[in-house]
């Protein structure tokens, strides 16, 4: 079987039968580029605007139409957490690169600071629908505070159709103008921050606050934040019940990923976070060091999955996760 027909096999080997109308249509504008799965809407990736300084997507919808992640800082939910404004919606950041900050970036006016950077987008450089999938290439320049670029990211998100499941694939390509360094620090990476009913119950709920129905669990078993975050791992997923229906966030490293298995920056408190620089942080010991080097001129590259999904086992998800790494790794060899 060919590399591209492994692929699609993985994806929907979950699925009965191929639903007729299945289909991803994807559509450009000035300042955005909104995705439809099934004829209904799943996400919109923001990439300008006066104030955008960094460029995400929002909101995630699983298959029903329920949104998963926190509408705040782009919107308010009545009673969600406001907590952490740069935690918008489904995007990647570092807190040091070179000692400038791209995780604490808030999409607001904004003055010149000597220790944050900005993530614009330099050029749309694809954007194509399709019965089974849809893409969206993009370059995007990490600028340091003088506005000069300090790497240049190419990423492609691959959008599948699916039944039952909303699947993005992402694949960064980070190549480096100076010398950059991604140092060790728990701010990070690939990140999303879920809907404020899917965070972990607090050991004392707060009258009248949202309840909370999550629980972030690994490919090892842990559960629990304590049990996931600073821990290694192939996957680790974030589920819990929103509005009586049962929905959840995987998200998956891909094994050819420097350091993989990944560690987590996955909190109780709805963070749900790749990062594979933290060590001193994640593991305690300040002799740790989790920075990674890119000499001018060369490339690191990063692939991760994202799976919204309905409340899957853990077996199941890791069923999903065996096709993702299958599929991903016989495509890298063609």
């Amino acid at each position: 079987m060919s590399a591209k027909k492994l692929a699609f096999a993985a994806v929907f080997a979950l699925s009965a039968a191929w639903p007729a109308a299945a289909q991803v249509k994807i559509a450009q504008s000035a300042e955005q580029i909104a995705v439809d799965i099934d004829g209904k809407p799943f996400t919109v990736f923001y990439i300008g605007g006066k104030d955008l300084n960094r460029p995400y997507l929002h909101p995630i919808r699983a298959a029903s139409g329920k949104i998963v992640n926190r509408s705040f800082p782009a919107g308010q939910v009545a009673g969600e957490t406001t907590d952490h404004p740069h935690h918008a919606g489904l995007f990647y950041g570092h807190g040091d690169v070179n000692g400038f900050n791209y995780w604490a970036i808030q999409n607001v006016p904004t003055k010149p600071d000597a220790a944050m950077g900005r993530i614009v987008l330099n050029k749309v450089a694809s954007v194509k629908s399709g019965k089974e999938s849809g893409t969206v290439d993009v370059v995007l320049d990490w600028l340091k505070p003088d506005g000069k670029p300090l790497l240049t990211e190419t990423r492609r998100m691959t959008f599948y159709a699916h039944p039952e499941l909303r699947i993005i694939d992402f694949d960064f390509d980070f190549a480096a103008v100076d010398k950059v360094v991604f140092r060790d620090t728990k701010e990070g990476t690939f990140a999303m921050r879920m809907a404020t009913a899917l965070e972990e119950p607090a050991a004392k709920e707060k009258p009248g606050a949202i309840p909370r129905t999550g629980k972030l669990i690994n490919a090892q078993g842990g559960e629990r934040e304590a049990n996931v975050w600073g821990k290694r791992s192939e996957w680790v997923d974030y589920a819990g019940v929103l509005d009586g229906e049962k929905v959840g966030v995987v998200m998956m490293d891909h094994p050819g990923n420097p350091r993989h298995p990944t560690y987590w920056h996955s909190r109780g408190y709805g963070l749900h976070s790749i990062n594979p620089f933290g060590l001193h942080d994640f593991l305690n010991d300040p002799k740790q060091d989790g920075s990674l080097t890119v000499e001018p001129g060369q490339h690191v590259r990063f692939r991760y999955r994202v799976v919204v999904h309905p409340g899957l086992s853990p077996a199941r998800i890791a069923e999903l996760y065996k096709q993702y790494a299958q599929a991903r790794s016989s495509s890298s060899n063609q």
